[in-house]
């Protein structure tokens, strides 16, 4: 094992570990709940920016999203460029009212704010299912991604570097809560900067500069530097679909607009959206086209997930291929902090203090303890789901993204902005929703030649305006409480 690439990655280790601890050391005083689950609602610019873009930034935009580009070539690139909008939408569609209206009712969860709005029971139950199997799935993803990371770049076994990678996230998640979360986001924001960067920087020495690296990948394929991508897969009705799955619909995701919850005033908001922009830009370009252009350094990959693990073995010296190899645990960290918090959040918060003891028996002694178990059974459950890893992860990853998405994106945007939205016509849209979308998914049917989530959410979206039409108006209460007439 190599120590001079291994020192670096121990380093960052430990650094989020004792922001971990840190985090529980400087817990406001008060309700643990909020706390816990959602720092107290004291995030500023930076920090706002940074856990989005790093909540975003997952396996599957470190290890996947390079992956596909290194199968596909620089269309996929290209193509990659639609999430430049992510942070801005997020923010600027959800942030401002989420905040305001968070704050009014005391909101916790996304099924808080459905609760709100909606007064419906089902629809806090179906939405707390659907996020707890989802990020379960997309848990694996991100543990599969360090494993793998790990394997490549240490030579300890694909098993040895789950458990290391999984034991680390576990225990800074369940000692710092989401104020832990956070903190270590922006520190693992600072790193993938850093890390991208110098990768991109060593592949374009290493092949002799850009120009010659477009010349050899024209000379593998000639379709691997045409935007249609290696084997055409990148037509129109694909590239609709992506824009929606990766771009319009991440407004939908949980684990994301559960950020407009937790920012501490306007200022933090604009400067969040501005930072954070940037950043997704600069990430998302340089992942991407550093997994295209090693195509030409290493052309013969049996799996693409492998290729930015090698690529900084190749073109890196070992010492600075540490930095890069904290760079994708980062990401991938980052995304699984995110999600264990919020599906610790979802069973304590949404389903046990709701519904199993609505009482609230012994509070003050259960909550914390509760939290902190559910959290490490989530993870066991995960880690133990990640020994058996299927050939490409981005796929599993989108596949949950389009569940979420196609659950949530229209109760949580309509809820906002349209005063008619009610709990009937929220319920009937995500039921739609998540069943076109398992039904499209798991035959692999393609209306039209598009992706299973477009179809999805048109449907979801019709069935929402129809039902709400056709059924009661929401409550003057409820309208007053959102801003709406």
């Amino acid at each position: 094992m190599n120590l001079e690439l291994m020192l670096p990655l121990v380093i960052y280790l430990v650094l989020v570990l004792g922001v971990g601890f840190w985090a529980s050391r400087h817990r406001a005083e008060g309700n643990f709940v909020q706390e816990y689950f959602i720092g107290n609602r004291s995030m500023g610019g930076l920090v706002l920016a940074m856990t989005l873009v790093a909540t975003y930034t997952s396996a599957s935009s470190f290890i996947g999203g390079p992956g596909a580009a290194y199968k596909i070539g620089l269309g996929w690139v290209l193509l990659a460029m639609i999430q430049l909008p992510t942070v801005w939408l997020t923010l600027g569609v959800l942030g401002k009212k989420f905040a305001i209206i968070a704050r009014r009712v005391n909101a916790v969860t996304i099924n808080d704010m459905l609760w709100a709005r909606y007064q419906s029971k089902a629809v806090v139950i179906l939405g707390s299912v659907t996020i707890i199997l989802a990020f379960i799935a997309t848990m694996v993803v991100q543990f599969i991604g360090g494993a793998r990371l790990l394997e490549t770049a240490t030579g300890l076994s694909y098993q040895q570097g789950l458990m290391l990678f999984a034991s680390c996230v576990l225990l800074y998640t369940i000692i710092g809560g989401f104020r832990a979360v956070v903190m270590t986001d922006a520190l693992q924001g600072i790193i993938m900067l850093i890390g991208t960067g110098a990768l991109l920087a060593g592949i374009l020495i290493a092949g002799d500069g850009l120009p010659n690296l477009i010349h050899q990948l024209r000379e593998i394929d000639p379709k691997l530097v045409s935007p249609q991508g290696a084997g055409d897969m990148l037509t129109q009705p694909f590239m609709l679909s992506f824009w929606i799955l990766v771009c319009v619909g991440v407004v939908g995701l949980p684990h994301s607009a559960l950020r407009c919850f937790g920012y501490r005033d306007s200022k933090a908001l604009h400067r969040g959206i501005l930072i954070g922009t940037v950043v997704s830009a600069l990430l998302m370009f340089g992942m991407h086209l550093a997994g295209a252009l090693g195509r030409a350094i290493l052309p013969g990959m049996d799996s693409p997930d492998k290729i930015m693990p090698s690529l900084m073995m190749e073109v890196l010296p070992p010492w600075l291929a540490g930095v890069f190899l904290a760079a994708p645990m980062a990401a991938i960290m980052s995304t699984i902090d995110s999600q264990l918090i919020q599906a610790s959040a979802t069973l304590v918060k949404d389903l046990y203090l709701n519904y199993l003891n609505p009482k609230q028996e012994k509070l003050e002694v259960r909550i914390p303890r509760l939290s902190l178990l559910c959290t490490l059974i989530l993870g066991t459950l995960v880690l133990l789901a990640a020994l058996q890893p299927p050939e490409m992860i981005i796929w599993l990853n989108l596949l949950a993204f389009g569940g979420l998405q196609a659950v949530f994106l229209w109760p949580l945007v309509l809820g906002l902005y349209w005063s008619r939205a009610n709990g009937p016509g929220a319920l009937a849209s995500m039921v739609s929703g998540i069943v076109s979308y398992g039904v499209l998914s798991q035959w692999g049917i393609k209306l039209a030649g598009l992706h299973a989530i477009v179809p999805s959410l048109t449907l979801a979206l019709v069935v929402f305006i129809t039902v709400s039409l056709l059924t009661a108006p929401p409550s003057r209460e409820v309208r007053e409480l959102f801003g709406q007439k």
